[in-house]
């Protein structure tokens, strides 16, 4: 009878809101990065794939699909994550419920084809690792020969997740 009540006691434990209780844990790295080197994710939480954004037309005057029309890497980065906090917004999330994320960068024209991560990074830094919004996501950054369409810098996407209700 005593081991019956025993383990009805471990099972309303394993089973009690006290062991979900977890935070998501960011594994601490080099301080100046825009990213932590690892994210923890425990039990009960829900996860969020949150599609690539582009940049929003910046300047309907240029010619349509150019660089011009979308602006520079520092335009289109402040317009993606725009467009990601309103998308972020409407689930509930903010971007300090960020666990991941992917950004693709293509050649920009006035780097002489290369990517310019630090420009992207500057803008980054604006929204993750801020004193008003200290969480910064495991990400990778990779440069692609093109998006889905001409005159785009960068895409990103997300995953989120958010304690369970």
């Amino acid at each position: 009878m005593r081991s019956v009540i025993h383990l009805a006691a471990l099972a309303t434990l394993l089973l009690s809101p006290a062991v979900y209780a977890q935070e998501v844990e960011r594994l601490a790295g080099n301080p100046a990065s825009p990213l932590v080197p690892a994210v923890t994710v425990p039990p009960g939480y829900n996860t969020y794939y949150i599609s690539g954004a582009t940049a929003a037309v910046a300047n309907a005057a240029a010619p349509k699909g150019s660089y011009e029309s979308f602006g520079d890497i520092t335009a289109q980065t402040r317009s993606v994550l725009d467009n990601l906090k309103g998308t972020l917004t409407k689930l509930g999330l903010t971007f300090g419920d960020v666990v991941q994320a992917h950004v693709y960068m293509t050649p920009d024209p006035s780097k002489n084809g290369d990517i310019d991560f630090a420009a992207m990074n500057r803008v980054w830094s604006t929204e993750f690792g801020t004193a008003a919004q200290p969480n910064k996501p495991a990400r990778a950054t990779v440069k692609v020969a093109g998006l889905a369409g001409p005159g785009l810098l960068v895409e990103i996407e997300f995953t989120a997740v958010k304690k369970a209700k």
